[in-house]
């Protein structure tokens, strides 16, 4: 059962068995989104280090739902289990408070094990319950459940609501005195109830490596969580650190927003996608379809700026997408929608043929493992 939440869009689940297939739903769709990073890498639309920032934070965000999992595992058949609230008109994700809630009991996890039995010793009274009385002992498995949410969140590299930028080295240009590096961060975005990815090329001419520079680098990693927002223009982010920066350079700017997931089964879609999510009549587990949109800023050239009596600093001069001045809109060189669907979903979409989904690229994926791309 789907129950209203706080607002009229937020839903909680109600029922065990539809808690579970949510979350059944999820990890066969976070360990496809790895396959099709994987097939962008072999495309040559990401190099190495983008592939492996990427594949970082989805592995981290089926971590997450693992999490979740645990937690909400009997939803439902206990008083007191909790039922997960999600967003079932814009994301088809949970909504930002649940991962909010997860970070506080992050932060007391380990009080809560030590007060706990053990996994080994939960699974011998669960025996003795059943040989004894003859009974399900549901008490004790929710003990379980509760346990292993714990055990989760001290394992750490879960995608966080948000998470913190760091820094990887891609090669030192000895000709001109700069350094090149790739500043990857991603948030839980609170709006939109969406994980977004962001990765930043960035030249820098500073006397001291930006990692190893204790003043500057608690300063970037502040500016760029600041301005971490969906609502935000990638032109506005990279413009505002080329100003905030005058030795560090940003000579590209991509953002990844990870959903909607729709499905027949949980969201409450309109347009082309409920009809060919309605016409593919997929079997369970295969009802879905996953949007993935990349922004990208790049820049063009660079001036020479004057900063005071005797400095100066350069500035970037951002290329926008130039057709019918939507890079003006934007705030971005492209962007790029695409679809993430099984096999039947992807059946009755070529079939249907809708106008607003012929520039969308799509991901074919199997259970098998295999990810087919199609424009």
């Amino acid at each position: 059962m789907i129950a209203d939440a706080q607002t009229q869009d937020h839903f909680k689940l109600e029922d065990t068995r539809v808690t579970r297939r949510y979350f059944g739903k999820f990890d066969k769709i976070t360990r496809h989104m790895g396959r099709v990073a994987a097939t962008m890498e072999a495309e040559g639309r990401l190099n190495t280090f983008e592939v492996d920032a990427i594949a970082r934070y989805l592995v981290s965000l089926g971590f997450t739902f693992k999490a979740l999992a645990h937690k909400y595992h009997f939803s439902g058949r206990l008083p007191h289990a909790g039922q997960l609230t999600f967003d079932r008109e814009d994301s088809g994700f949970p909504v930002f408070h649940e991962l909010m809630e997860m970070a506080n009991d992050a932060a007391q996890a380990d009080k809560h094990l030590a007060r706990m039995p053990t996994p080994e010793a939960l699974k011998d009274d669960m025996v003795r319950t059943i040989l004894r009385d003859q009974t399900i002992p549901t008490k004790l498995q929710f003990a379980l459940s509760q346990r292993l949410y714990y055990e989760e969140m001290v394992k750490g590299e879960l995608f966080w609501a948000r998470n913190d930028p760091e820094i990887v080295w891609l090669r030192n240009d000895a000709s001109a005195d700069r350094r090149r590096y790739l500043i990857r961060w991603a948030v839980y975005d609170s709006q939109v109830n969406l994980p977004v990815i962001y990765l930043m090329e960035v030249e820098d001419t500073g006397h001291v490596g930006l990692p190893k520079d204790e003043r500057r680098w608690p300063e970037v990693q502040a500016a760029l969580m600041a301005q971490a927002l969906g609502g935000l223009k990638l032109l506005t982010i990279a413009h505002g650190f080329d100003r905030d920066f005058d030795d560090l350079h940003p000579t590209r700017l991509r953002r990844f927003h990870i959903g909607p997931m729709y499905s027949s089964a949980f969201t409450q879609q309109t347009g082309p996608i409920r009809e060919v999510l309605e016409r593919a009549r997929a079997p369970v587990g295969e009802d879905w379809a996953l949007a993935w949109t990349e922004e990208e800023l790049v820049s063009e050239r660079v001036e020479v700026e004057k900063t005071g009596w005797f400095s100066s600093a350069e500035r970037q001069i951002f290329a926008l997408d130039p057709f019918a001045g939507q890079g003006a809109d934007t705030g971005a060189t492209r962007m790029e929608r695409a679809v993430i669907m099984p096999e039947k979903p992807y059946q009755a979409l070529a079939e249907l043929d809708p106008p607003g989904f012929r520039d969308v690229r799509k991901f074919v994926v199997s259970g098998a493992g295999r990810v087919l791309s199609y424009r």
